[in-house]
């Protein structure tokens, strides 16, 4: 491992993020570990430094702006909308799927950077890329501080990850039984 990662993990050690037990993540898979991206949110000098190094595998002239999914990509979208100095706005959830809302609105080919937590098969990347396309911008790219999927979630846009990390994730009636000994938890996103 590369000291950049290596760095990047102890980060989220040292904030307490990265967790250990079994967790049923959002897309419904089973898990030993789990990216609580909120509790490294505790810490705006984390946030501030990780960023930094998400950044500068950015071009900001690509994008005229951020949306990120509420909840788990809002202080990170914002904090990488500051440092590339664009206009941050999110989606949120209205009847269990993200919309936009707060009167936000998008121009005419806007192009939007998309900004995620953590990625495991992309599913909320989608709903945000569906969401630009529907109001009339244009899904420029993607930003994420982990990828889970190891690059195995691909959308019609570039994706650039601060850390791609494959810790090994199960289908419900597939988990293995040191794993299944452990009682699930539903951590958040």
């Amino acid at each position: 491992m590369d000291s950049q990662n290596e760095k990047i993990l102890n980060i989220f050690r040292e904030t307490k993020a990265l967790m250990e037990g079994h967790f049923i993540l959002r897309s419904g898979l089973h898990s030993g570990h789990f990216f609580q991206c909120a509790r490294v949110c505790e810490h705006l000098d984390r946030v501030e430094e990780l960023v930094q190094m998400l950044v500068k595998k950015l071009n900001p002239a690509d994008y005229d702006a951020v949306l990120a999914p509420a909840m788990g990509g809002l202080v990170l979208g914002q904090e990488v909308a500051r440092q590339m100095r664009k206009r941050f706005i999110f989606a949120e959830k209205a009847d269990g799927k993200l919309v936009l809302r707060r009167n936000f609105k998008m121009a005419k080919g806007e192009r939007f950077l998309i900004v995620e937590d953590v990625i495991t098969r992309g599913g909320r990347v989608d709903e945000c890329i569906e969401i630009i396309r529907q109001n009339g911008g244009e899904p420029a790219g993607v930003a994420v501080l982990v990828d889970r999927s190891a690059g195995k979630a691909k959308f019609p846009v570039k994706c650039v990850s601060l850390l791609e990390f494959s810790f090994p994730t199960y289908e419900p009636d597939k988990i293995p039984p040191e794993l299944a000994k452990i009682p699930a938890e539903h951590p958040g996103s």
